[in-house]
C-alpha cells in the first residue's frame, strides 16, 4: 500500500517537481511528516470509534488501531520522538485522572462504599489469577520467568489490560516493560488490541448471564431501590418553617438548642417580633419566632417535636428581604479553610445553607473545608451576601483557565516519585513507580490534599477531559504505530488466537464469580451491581448499557463508588506483575 501511494508521488515528481510532497509522507526524521502523521492516526481512530454495532462502539480506543494499521503500513517516524510523544501523553493522561478521583477517592472507602470496594477489588484479584493461570497453562515453556518465558507473560498482562478495558493499566506495564527489557520489550499492546474488542462486548454479556443465573427480576429490584432510598432519608434535605412553641427554648441560644436537639440542622432566617435577622450561634430563641430550617430528611420530625409545628411565611414579603444565591468559590485564599473560622454568619451577616462539590450536596457544618470550586447556598441581606460574593471570588470567568502551575507543579514531584528506586528484599532490579504510577499517586494526593500545600488543583470538567483525551490519544497513536509491524503477525500466529480467547475468559470469569457470590449472599441490588461490575472494569459503553436498562440512578452511584479505587489497582497491578515476576 506504501510503495502505491509513492510510486504515484513520484509519477507527479516527474512532471510537477513534487519532492516536497513525497518528502512529507517519507521523511521520518521531519518535524512535519511526525505531526501530519499523529493528527491523521487520531483523527481517523475518533472517527471509527463513534461508528456502533450492536449498539458498542470501541470510543477513543479506536485509535490504537488507526496507529496500528499505520504502522503496519510503513508510517512511522523517529522512534526517540515517538518514544517522547507517548511517555508526555501517558503523565499527562493519568495526572489528569488523579485530579478527577483524587477528591473522593479515600470517601469512597468509608462506610457502604467499604463491601462494594472489596467486591471491586476481588475482581481485579481473579483478573490477574486467570491472567497468570493462562499463562502457565498456554504459554510457559518451562523454568524459570526469564527470557522467553518473562516476554510471554509480559504480553499476557497487555491481554489482562485489553480484557478489562483499561488502557492507564497498558501504559503502566508497558513503562514497567521498558524499565525491565531495556529497549527490547515486547509489543504488549498487541496482546491489548487482541483482547479489547471482545471484552467491551464481553462484560455486557457477563452482567447479562448473571441476571438470568441470579433469576433477577428488575421490577423487584426497582422496588429494592425504592425501599432503601426510603429508609435513608438521612441524607436527604429537607426545607421547612417552624414556629418555637416549646416553651424551654425561651431565651435559649441557637447553639445551646442544637446541642440540647444532638441534630444536625441549619437556620437560614429568623423572624422575631415582625423583625427578619439572620441568626447566628447567639441567637436567643423567643416563643412565637418562626424559623426557616434546612436539615436532613430524617431528623425532620424530631426537630418539629423539640421546636415547635410547622408554619407559613412569605419571606420574601418581610421588612428586610432576603436573597438566596449561589456563590462560587474561585479566590485561592480560601482554599482549605473551614466554615467555622470566616464567621460568615456573625461576620458577615449571612448563612451557608449548603455546599455543592462535583456534582455532590455536602451539608455546610462548620468543620467543612472549602475547596476552590465548591459552589455555596449562601442566604441574606442582598448587601451581606454580596460581601461574601466578593470575598469569595465567584468569578466563573477564572475558573474557565485550568490552574497549569499546579498541574505541572505536581507532574514534577510525580515523575521524580516515579524515578525513585525502591528496592525490595529478593528482587535484584529495584523497582520504581514509573511515569505512570508516580504522578498518578501525586495527582490523587493533591485533588485531595493539594490546599494544605496552597494548591489549587481544580480544573473544570470540561478542561480535565480536554487534557485527558489529548494525553490518552497522544499515548494511544504511539503505542499503536510502534505495534503496527508486527501486529498481523501477531493475529496470524497461533498466539494471536489465544490471546483473543484468554481475553475473553479473563474479562467474564471473575465477573461471574463475584457478581453471583455479591447477588446471592450479600444481596446487593442488581442495578448496583452492574454498576459496579463497569466501574470495576472502568468501562464507559458498560455504564451506558447499565443505565438504560435500569432507568435510575443506581448504576452510576456503584459506578462512582468503585471506580477511582478500581482505576489505581488496575494501574498498579499491571506494574506489579511485571516488576516482581519478569526478569530480562
Amino acid at each position: 500500500m506504501k510503495s502505491i501511494i509513492f510510486a504515484a508521488l513520484n509519477l507527479k515528481n516527474t512532471s510537477f517537481g513534487m519532492d516536497w510532497l513525497i518528502n512529507l509522507f517519507t521523511d521520518t526524521d521531519s518535524v512535519a511528516h511526525i505531526v501530519l502523521l499523529y493528527a491523521v492516526v487520531i483523527s481517523v481512530g475518533i472517527a471509527l470509534g463513534r461508528l456502533k454495532i450492536f449498539g458498542v462502539s470501541l470510543g477513543v480506543t479506536f485509535v490504537l488501531f488507526a496507529g496500528i494499521l499505520a504502522g503496519h503500513l510503513g508510517f512511522t517516524g523517529t522512534p526517540s520522538v515517538i518514544g517522547y510523544i507517548q511517555d508526555f501523553g501517558l503523565i499527562l493522561f493519568v495526572y489528569c485522572i488523579g485530579l478527577q478521583v483524587g477528591p473522593g477517592f479515600f470517601e469512597c472507602l468509608k462506610d457502604t462504599g467499604i463491601k462494594l470496594n472489596l467486591m471491586a477489588v476481588a475482581i481485579i484479584l481473579l483478573n490477574v489469577v486467570c491472567c497468570v493461570a493462562l499463562y502457565f497453562l498456554l504459554f510457559w515453556k518451562g523454568g524459570a520467568i526469564e527470557g522467553e518465558n518473562a516476554k510471554n507473560l509480559a504480553m499476557m498482562v497487555g491481554v489482562m489490560c485489553g480484557a478489562t478495558t483499561n488502557t492507564p493499566s497498558l501504559g503502566a506495564a508497558t513503562e514497567a516493560c521498558e524499565q525491565i527489557f531495556h529497549g527490547s520489550a515486547p509489543a504488549i499492546a498487541n496482546g491489548y488490541a487482541c483482547a479489547y474488542p471482545l471484552a467491551v462486548v464481553g462484560i455486557i454479556v457477563a452482567t447479562i448471564v448473571l441476571r438470568f443465573i441470579c433469576r433477577v427480576n428488575l421490577g423487584k429490584e426497582q422496588e429494592q431501590l425504592d425501599q432503601e432510598q426510603a429508609e435513608n432519608a438521612n441524607v436527604k434535605p429537607h426545607n421547612m418553617t417552624l414556629e418555637v412553641y416549646n416553651k424551654a427554648l425561651e431565651g435559649r441560644t441557637l447553639l445551646q438548642v442544637s446541642q440540647f436537639l444532638g441534630r444536625d440542622f441549619v437556620v437560614s432566617r429568623i423572624l422575631s417580633q415582625g423583625h427578619l435577622s439572620i441568626p447566628n450561634r447567639d441567637t436567643v430563641f423567643h416563643l412565637g419566632d418562626k424559623m426557616y430550617i434546612v436539615c436532613a430528611e430524617g431528623d425532620a420530625e424530631a426537630i418539629i417535636a423539640f421546636i415547635g409545628p410547622k408554619c407559613d411565611v412569605e419571606w420574601e414579603h418581610q421588612d428586610v428581604p432576603l436573597v438566596s444565591r449561589k456563590v462560587l468559590v474561585t479566590q485561592p485564599r480560601m482554599n482549605g479553610k473551614t466554615l467555622g473560622s470566616l464567621h460568615v454568619s456573625s461576620v458577615y451577616g449571612v448563612n451557608v445553607t449548603r455546599i455543592r462539590r462535583s456534582g455532590m450536596q455536602l451539608y455546610a457544618n462548620r468543620h467543612l473545608r472549602l475547596q476552590v470550586g465548591d459552589s455555596l447556598t449562601v442566604v441574606g441581606p442582598e448587601d451581606a451576601v454580596e460581601r461574601i460574593t466578593n470575598i469569595m471570588g465567584n468569578s466563573v470567568k477564572s475558573l474557565d483557565h485550568p490552574n497549569l502551575s499546579a498541574i505541572f507543579v505536581g507532574i514534577i514531584v510525580g515523575v521524580v516519585l516515579g524515578s525513585l528506586p525502591i528496592a525490595i528484599p529478593g528482587i535484584p532490579t529495584p523497582v520504581k513507580l514509573g511515569l505512570a504510577g508516580g504522578p498518578l499517586i501525586v495527582s490523587i494526593l493533591v485533588g485531595r490534599f493539594g490546599y494544605r500545600a496552597k494548591l489549587v488543583a481544580f480544573t473544570t470538567t470540561s478542561a480535565n477531559l480536554m487534557l485527558r483525551e489529548i494525553g490518552l490519544v497522544l499515548f494511544l497513536a504511539s503505542v499503536g504505530i510502534k505495534a503496527g509491524a508486527t501486529f498481523i503477525e501477531t493475529v496470524k500466529g497461533g498466539d494471536g488466537i489465544s490471546y483473543i480467547w484468554s481475553g475473553f475468559l479473563i474479562t467474564v470469569i471473575p465477573i461471574l464469580i463475584v457478581g453471583t457470590i455479591a447477588r446471592l449472599k450479600y444481596k446487593v441490588n442488581y442495578f448496583t451491581l452492574m454498576g459496579l461490575i463497569a466501574g470495576t472494569t472502568t468501562d464507559p459503553p458498560a455504564l451506558a448499557y447499565a443505565s438504560q436498562t435500569a432507568g435510575n440512578e443506581a448504576p452510576a452511584v456503584g459506578y462512582s463508588t468503585v471506580y477511582p479505587l478500581s482505576m489505581f489497582l488496575r494501574i498498579v497491578v499491571a506494574q506489579i506483575i511485571i516488576l516482581l515476576l519478569c526478569v530480562a
